[in-house]
């Protein structure tokens, strides 16, 4: 039996023999590889560890048994996995996860380190010095951070970072667990986390505390190991890195940094508190003990091997990211996608498609220079523009083995049946492993700009981006490149250009003299297409190349540019200034006319007057001649004129306006609420322009002496139409009232 003794539920650590002889036959388990010292700071945790050994074998060897050993399989790899029973105390919550990773800046951003506010550490394959001497990776991970202050730090962030996440779950998990216990098992890897600075030293010239930490960091159940700590009010840093002795019911200033030590002492408290204390577990005046006493042992999975160490990392993200394919409620959009690109770029290492090193970069977790193609005179700009277009090329593969891949990791439609909704799946992704690149993130869904088209795959020019930049005035191709794929990006990451929210009253912004103004509603692909207009070329190329020297000069804000292109310092861009610059109605094409169900007779009318069929759009467009093609489906400016060339990919001119909703995607409440409130006000507006349009008719047929220019049956058609539109109209009121909150 374990240390449960007769005064409470929370188990003692065994005897150090005892975790000795533990430790020994996990170690001569078949498939287990990891570092002596991650076991050393574990054992203390686990709780009957006789329950998981098999008998002595005919050397006396003893193992893990077959029931507490399971062998697990992922796209990245395999690891050898230990079930055990552990202290409900027990783990460390992980900033590395992926719920929460967006909130330090990453790696792969060029600027990280100057004047950066926080980032996390690197991860890395643990590497150690074996029992001949020799040095090899066993499975674990390490990390370096500069003191131990910054370690404790790491963790309160990630701790916050969680609770903030949690809020939007539809139950509270910390009652859950006080009433029900933990019914699902969480996983853990062993980390070391090492220190830069020499530790401080006491009055007898001893250190103060350790140079490094030996850490079992929570993989899948953050959350779980989070709210069970915050019952037991210790924290996953103390966990880590020491508990003071006041929380261990001594005097003094001291902490304790040896489990076996400070479990022993905790244990025994809590026992004391359980048995003096009521069995109440109100959350404000219930016992600590007595709450978290359906938490006291757990299930825990432990990885303890992989036949390959130095892709530890990938292989238990990718074994916890089927999740993000179809997530729990406290994955924001933005860690979600980067997470999904993450579990493909793990998959083509695994598949041998790509290389480790380059899938660290594009993952966020090594810097960009660290890319094979990348130079000593790159600027932040080329840096930044070098990773995204990796990232755009490896996930919208052109080569047949990159989609195979790709949709076994994404669980997609063949390529020839990608839907759109899958594409904008794709699209989000790049766009948030992009942002990492850059000092703040943006809404993913500012990649969602490609059309159909991109099932094929996209396929760049592979020219660097000042060669771009710099012919972009007269060479078609560069322009629409860095339109097609830069633009968007490089205008949200300065706050310019935002993804539509859907509010049909539009969004606040600064004016130049300072005034709130109104902003109309503008979707992405309507502010690359006003780029696209041919008589803003010079200054669409003025603007690009604004945001590359802004990037370059400390992300600072970009200036406005002039007609001819030219930068004017001091004068800060702004949304209002690029509205204002680049109007909406310069990325925006004339729908066409819906054609008649039926023939029409011809009218007993002069040609000047329009055809049945084609009535006038509006009071300010001519009549259209008979014989007349119906309005162009090209939008207006550059991307429409003939013989221009588009990259794979690119917005074609059928998709250049703002796409409906996808019918395949399910709506929510909000979006549904705000489109049956842009529906009414369109049928308002048409229905004011069909009345001057008869009236407008009607001035023109007396004007040419045409009496009546509607011919019988067309005029019985319109007007059944238009009866059975009221009809249904008189039904909508009632409708919307019943769904009305009271006045």
């Amino acid at each position: 039996m374990g240390q449960l003794t007769a005064e409470g539920p929370f188990p003692a650590p065994v005897s150090r023999d005892r975790q000795e002889a533990w430790i020994e036959a996990v170690l001569a388990t078949d498939g287990v590889n990891l570092p002596r010292g991650a076991l050393e700071n574990v054992a203390p945790f686990i709780v009957d560890p006789e329950e998981t050994l098999s008998e002595a074998d005919a050397n006396g060897v003893r193992r893990l048994k077959g029931s507490a050993v399971r062998r697990v399989r992922t796209d990245a790899g395999d690891m050898v996995v230990a079930l055990v029973r552990m202290h409900g105390v027990g783990g460390v919550q992980w900033g590395h996860n992926e719920r929460i990773s967006s909130i330090w800046r990453s790696m792969a951003d060029p600027t990280v380190g100057q004047s950066t506010e926080r980032t996390l550490a690197p991860v890395r394959p643990w590497k150690g010095v074996v029992g001949d001497g020799s040095e090899t990776y066993l499975a674990a991970l390490e990390s370096v951070v500069p003191n131990r202050h910054a370690l404790m730090m790491n963790a309160e962030d990630a701790a916050n970072a969680l609770m903030r996440v949690d809020r939007v779950r539809p139950y509270d998990l910390e009652e859950d667990l006080v009433l029900n216990g933990q019914q699902d098992p969480g996983m853990y890897v062993p980390q070391q986390v090492r220190l830069e600075e020499e530790p401080e030293k006491d009055s007898d010239g001893n250190p103060r505390h350790p140079s490094a930490y030996w850490g079992w960091m929570a993989v899948r159940g953050n959350n779980r190991t989070q709210k069970r700590q915050s019952i037991f009010r210790l924290s996953s840093g103390e966990v880590l890195a020491g508990v003071p002795a006041e929380k261990l019911g001594r005097d003094g200033d001291d902490v304790i940094c040896d489990p076996h030590i400070w479990l022993t002492e905790f244990s025994a408290l809590l026992n004391k508190e359980y048995g003096e204390a009521a069995d109440d577990l109100d959350p404000t005046s219930g016992s600590r003990a007595r709450r978290a006493a359906a938490i006291a042992v757990v299930d825990a999975h432990l990885v303890i091997g992989t036949p390959t160490p130095q892709r530890l990392y990938r292989i238990v993200q990718m074994n916890n990211r089927r999740d993000h394919v179809h997530p729990p409620l406290e994955f924001d959009p933005i860690n979600r996608s980067r997470a999904l690109g993450r579990s493909v770029l793990g998959m083509y290492v695994a598949q041998g498609v790509m290389g480790e090193k380059t899938a660290e970069v594009l993952s966020g977790l090594a810097p960009i220079r660290e890319l094979p193609d990348a130079t000593p005179d790159m600027a932040v700009s080329e840096l930044r523009d070098l990773r995204s277009m990796k990232l755009l090329q490896e996930l919208f593969p052109a080569d047949a083995t990159r989609r195979h891949l790709l949709r076994r990791a994404l669980s997609e439609n063949p390529p020839s049946q990608l839907s759109k909704t899958e594409i904008h799946q794709r699209a989000t992704t790049w766009s948030a492993l992009t942002s990492e690149s850059y000092p703040k993130p943006w809404n993913p869904r500012i990649g969602q700009i490609f059309g159909t088209k991109a099932r094929e795959g996209i396929v760049l020019s592979g020219r660097r981006l000042p060669d771009l930049l710099a012919t972009a005035d007269t060479d078609d191709a560069a322009f629409e490149e860095l339109v097609s794929y830069r633009a968007a990006h490089w205008l949200a990451s300065f706050g310019i250009i935002e993804a539509d929210r859907g509010s049909l009253d539009g969004q606040e912004v600064i004016g130049d003299a300072g005034e709130r103004m109104r902003r109309s509603r503008r979707g992405v692909t309507n502010s690359l297409q006003a780029l696209r207009y041919e008589k803003s070329r010079m200054m669409a190329v003025g603007v690009l190349k604004e945001l590359v020297a802004a990037m370059d000069d400390g992300d600072r804000m970009p200036w406005q540019v002039s007609v001819s292109g030219k930068a004017m310092p001091g004068r800060e861009m702004s949304a209002f200034w690029f509205d204002r610059e680049f109007p909406k109605e310069n990325g925006t094409r004339r729908r066409k006319t819906a054609a008649p169900s039926g023939p029409a007779p011809a009218p007993s009318a002069p040609a000047t007057l329009p055809t049945p069929g084609r009535w006038p759009s509006s009071l300010h467009e001519p009549p259209v001649e008979a014989g007349q093609p119906a309005d162009s489906e090209e939008p207006v400016g550059d991307a429409g004129r003939a013989g221009a060339e588009e990259p794979v990919g690119a917005q074609g001119p059928a998709e250049a306006t703002e796409p409906d909703p996808d019918p395949a995607e399910e709506p929510t409440v909000d979006a549904l609420v705000s489109r049956v409130e842009e529906r009414i006000r369109r049928l308002h507006q048409t229905s004011a322009e069909a009345g001057d349009l008869l009236e407008k008719l009607r001035e023109q047929a007396r004007a040419t002496s045409v009496g009546r220019p509607i011919g019988r049956q067309q005029a019985d058609a319109t007007v059944r139409l238009l009866n059975q539109t009221v009809s249904r109209l008189r039904k909508l009121p009632e409708l919307m009232e019943d769904m009305t909150e009271p006045a």
